[in-house]
């Protein structure tokens, strides 16, 4: 089964300096028929303008990954990391027993766009945490957050893991599920590009559900395709 998510029926917030796009329920926007899927609790499609950001803000019990699309944040957090994370590079923040950020954008001549992403954790007050990383796109799907960092991924509080799917105009791949994984719950958010799932098209800023799919075929029918694949617990 898939379950289409259009751009633009997700939540909307404008501040000026801050144009958002909710996939979920999250401050001023709720909708009870989304409020996240397994334990992933939050997409924002996030715009910042110019010099502009988040002033420093408090999280707690929370896996925060923050993706780059296009220019560069600053961020500065109360564990004395201050990090710039370009486009292209992951970010994952372990709120944990509580953390205190800020996240601007770098640039005072050129936007931001990024993905922020919330995951629950599976355990409760653990001690806070800051991971960051470029990956190489070794193959169409690149698994960047697991949950016990293996091979040199990030690694998160929760029974998830996050790809990110890269592909070339005309270039398939296909992932095969045996019947327990097909039990768990994929969801996929296009960043770019036009992408084929089992026949269901996807456009820029579209997400999907997937659930109980034995094999999972991705197309890139037009443009180059980028997109994150999380991999989700059916019990979450």
């Amino acid at each position: 089964m898939i379950t289409l998510r259009k751009a633009q029926d997700r939540g909307q917030a404008d501040l000026g300096w801050l144009k958002s796009q909710h996939t979920f329920s999250f401050s001023s926007y709720y909708d009870p028929e989304h409020m996240g899927i397994s334990s992933l609790r939050v997409i924002n499609d996030d715009s910042v303008a110019p010099g502009a950001g988040f002033d420093t803000h408090g999280h707690k019990d929370m896996e925060i990954i923050s993706y780059v699309i296009s220019g560069t944040i600053a961020h500065k957090d109360s564990f004395g990391n201050i990090k710039t994370l370009p486009a292209g590079e992951f970010q994952l923040m372990s709120a944990g027993k509580g953390i205190y950020h800020s996240e601007f954008n770098a640039s005072n001549t050129e936007p931001l766009h990024f993905l922020q992403i919330w995951i629950r954790p599976d355990t409760l007050g653990i001690d806070a945490g800051y991971q960051q990383k470029a990956f190489e796109q070794s193959s169409p799907l690149t698994a960047v957050v697991t949950p016990n960092g293996e091979n040199g991924t990030l690694k998160v509080q929760q029974d998830a893991t996050l790809y990110r799917l890269v592909l070339s105009e005309g270039e398939k791949v296909t992932m095969a599920r045996t019947a327990e994984q097909a039990s768990r719950h994929l969801y996929v958010q296009l960043i770019e590009g036009t992408l084929d799932i089992n026949g269901t098209t996807l456009t820029t800023g579209d997400g999907a559900h997937l659930t109980q799919l034995a094999s999972v075929d991705f197309t890139a029918t037009s443009g180059q395709v980028t997109a994150l694949v999380f991999d989700l617990s059916a019990n979450a």
